[in-house]
């Protein structure tokens, strides 16, 4: 299988520790979720990780939960909410919506406040190290004794200010050496919730949370680390730079992959702009293997607009492969459905290249209807349909979720 590395800008062999294959997706901060943009990045990733145990490998998968940030904590202040209360009540909906999405849970599922300990260690130990350091309870990262600083985001220094600006950056915090350093540890504001620390009260940075829970339950080295490309730089940037003096010469992850954004209306989807699909409000009248199948014609890397009257044919596409899946059998001919089974596995192992495996089902599902309309046995080639729909998350008509989806999501509620 190959997939494109967004750290070498190239698509490698990817190439297997045994066969086991660990995998980081970064989640949600529960708020405003889940929208359609959100869904594309968690079905990318499902359909990898069900593609990979479909060639018998073992998925080792951990995706968290942001649930301590400056925007949880405004949300929480603008409704007179707990903030507690107000993410666990969206991360619940989130996790309604992948079950009603039929997406595989992941294997570990940890909230930011669940490793508060393991992350005022990590931050201890950047400052054994020499690079970080505390200014009045505050505790940063000091970029500028990373050398490699960028190497994952290539982009020039110059670029780089901006773009964090965008992502809740303050260059004016005067205890900063550089308006580029970023926050480990931010000391208590007035009425905000926080952990005891050797540097006073106070609440971890974004960047730490991620790359802490990602060794903590995966091993230092992850094969692949996957999420939005928005998260490129600087959130995954930082995870680099925060576990890079621990790792000797290894790698803090072998492949980077990012899923593409999602526009509406012109402009990129995202909670600030208010641009929001919803999943639930889109389930309300759509399938979920409509949506799989919309979500999965586009190709992870490739930036798409919404556009709701494209729906109405993954709906037929949907009806389609449910009506051949169950269509009775003939006797006569057997059909043979290797050169459709072919072109699946082909464009998977390309990239993950979901757009044709969409096109190979959809042409398997006319040719088994056709055969069966001739009193074909088509009993093969159904087996072959449900079993590689199973890789995109199908259902083919069933109106519940997987066992395994069911029994994972509803352990991870609180």
């Amino acid at each position: 299988m190959k997939l494109y590395n967004s750290k070498t800008q190239t698509i490698e062999e990817f190439s297997l520790r045994d066969h086991e294959v660990t995998l980081y997706v970064c989640g949600i901060t529960p708020y405003d979720t889940t929208h359609l943009g959100h869904a594309f990045t968690y079905i990318s990733y499902d359909q990898l990780i069900r593609y990979l145990e479909l060639k018998g490998m073992h998925v080792h998968y951990a995706q968290n939960v942001t649930d301590i940030d400056d925007d949880i904590l405004k949300r929480a202040k603008k409704t007179g909410q707990d903030w507690r209360e107000l993410g666990n009540r969206w991360t619940n909906h989130f996790i309604d919506d992948m079950l009603a999405l039929n997406v595989r849970p992941p294997d570990y599922f940890p909230r930011a406040t669940d490793v508060i300990p393991e992350i005022i260690h990590s931050v201890e130990e950047l400052i054994r190290v020499g690079v970080a350091y505390e200014q009045n309870g505050n505790v940063y990262y000091e970029v500028n004794r990373d050398p490699e600083f960028g190497q994952l985001s290539h982009l020039r220094h110059s670029q780089m200010l901006p773009v964090t600006n965008e992502h809740g950056n303050h260059p004016e915090d005067p205890n900063k050496r550089d308006p580029l350093d970023f926050v480990l540890w931010q000391a208590q504001a007035p009425g905000e919730p926080a952990w005891v620390s050797a540097w006073g009260p106070g609440r971890p940075g974004w960047h730490i949370e991620c790359s802490t829970m990602a060794t903590k339950f995966l091993g230092k080295t992850v094969d692949i680390h996957g999420g939005g490309l928005d998260l490129c730089f600087p959130h995954h940037e930082c995870e680099i730079a925060q576990a890079r003096p621990f790792l000797n010469h290894d790698p803090y992850v072998r492949y980077w992959m990012h899923t593409a954004m999602v526009g509406y209306q012109g402009e990129k989807m995202s909670k600030s702009l208010g641009n929001l699909v919803m999943v639930s409000d889109l389930m309300e009248r759509f399938s979920s293997d409509t949506l799989r199948l919309y979500l999965a014609s586009h190709h992870y890397r490739e930036a798409w607009s919404y556009a709701e009257k494209d729906l109405q044919k993954f709906q037929e596409l949907a009806d389609s492969l449910s009506r051949a899946a169950h269509v009775e059998s003939g006797q006569n001919d057997p059909f043979s459905p290797t050169a459709y089974v072919s072109e699946f596995s082909e464009s998977m192992e390309n990239d993950l290249g979901t757009p044709g495996a969409v096109h190979a089902l959809q042409g398997l599902a006319h040719a088994i209807l056709e055969a069966a309309k001739g009193r074909r046995d088509v009993k093969e080639a159904q087996e072959m349909l449900r079993k590689y729909s199973r890789v995109l998350g199908l259902s083919l008509g069933s109106d519940t979720p997987e066992q395994r989806v069911l029994k994972g999501w509803n352990t991870k509620k609180r």
